[in-house]
């Protein structure tokens, strides 16, 4: 039997003037969510995740200063069998933290999930830049 309205909390070690971008990237570029509010000055947003099949489930995500780190809040109204939307977009969160810090060249950081056990819970460094390809010789 699913469960609902449950909240997720997950500390991320970055301010969460760090950790906002990422999460408005992951709504945004991830093509997972219909987002229907972002609020920047209070780190908020609801959006929609699913389809038919599925159904349509709207959640809410809220970050917390606490001193040197962030807590990421993710209201769930659906999780079930089926669905992990917060396990799902905390790993899209992850993975879009380290793409962003990777082009500000800042170390990637871990987060620490106070929610049921979820794999993954920790990001996972930026992949190093690889040398740039040299040009093939011209066949001639």
């Amino acid at each position: 039997m699913p469960a609902f309205a449950k909240t997720h909390k997950d500390v991320y070690n970055v301010p969460c003037s760090v950790l906002w971008p990422a999460v408005k990237d992951t709504l945004r570029n991830s093509g997972k969510y219909g987002i229907i509010s972002i609020e920047n000055t209070e780190m908020t947003a609801s959006y929609n995740i699913g389809g038919t099949l599925g159904g349509k489930r709207t959640n809410t995500v809220l970050l917390n200063g606490k001193e040197n780190s962030c807590e990421m809040q993710l209201q769930t109204a659906y999780s079930g069998l089926e669905h992990n939307d917060a396990g799902n977009f905390k790993k899209r969160v992850d993975e879009s933290l380290a793409k962003l810090q990777g082009a500000q060249g800042s170390p990637s950081t871990n987060a620490t999930s106070e929610a049921a056990a979820s794999e993954g819970s920790a990001s996972q460094p930026a992949p190093q830049a690889a040398e740039p390809a040299k040009p093939a010789p011209p066949n001639n």
